[in-house]
């Protein structure tokens, strides 16, 4: 198990990570420490433990943000495909009536016929 040096408000860290992830981990060194900084810059000094916490809900915060900008664009997503879907199902119906009096037209022309013989 390989272990990933960080860097997070210019205080190193040692983690250990699966083979392979190591530059994954590192992306997120460096996103937790841009957010850190983020908080230093606006609230000032306020421990490391706190500011990494804030750091965290604000990481957590914007994450949950975006499932629910998903779980928005899925709704819009099922809502278009079920107005596509009551469309394609008024038009069947549109279709199937004209059928149905051309076939009820036909008939009464056949009856008419019979009538007359």
């Amino acid at each position: 198990m390989p272990l990933v040096n960080v860097m997070v408000n210019n205080r190193a860290y040692t983690i250990a990570c699966d083979d392979g992830e190591e530059d994954h981990l590192r992306q997120l060194a460096a996103q937790v420490d841009a957010k850190a900084r983020e908080v230093l810059s606006s609230v000032g000094q306020v421990g490391d433990t706190r500011l990494l916490l804030m750091a965290a809900l604000l990481i957590a915060d914007e994450h949950h943000g975006g499932k629910s900008d998903a779980a928005d664009h899925h709704q819009a997503g099922q809502q278009a495909a079920r107005a596509e879907l009551q469309a394609q199902m008024k038009r069947h119906e549109e279709e199937n009536t004209a059928l149905l009096e051309k076939a009820a037209s036909r008939l009464e022309q056949i009856a008419a016929g019979l009538a007359a013989a």
